[in-house]
């Protein structure tokens, strides 16, 4: 993999990862009576592969809690 890929990648995360971070507070700050926040990630490929779709789709799933 080439590192031009790597830091687009990286970046997509971090951008998500913040993102993430600020809708979750604000979520959790006009909700304060939330207990545990059930969430779940999800990463999916929404790439137009036309006719030629790769045998195995890129799909992630990670669901967690998050103390109110």
């Amino acid at each position: 993999m080439e590192d031009s890929s790597r830091n687009d990648i990286r970046r997509l995360l971090k951008a998500f990862g913040i993102q993430a971070d600020e809708v979750i507070s604000a979520h959790l700050d006009q909700n304060p009576d939330i207990g545990i926040l059930k969430v779940r990630l999800v990463l999916e490929d929404v790439t137009d592969y036309r006719e030629q779709p790769p045998e195995q789709s890129l799909q992630l799933e990670i669901e967690g809690e998050i103390r109110g």
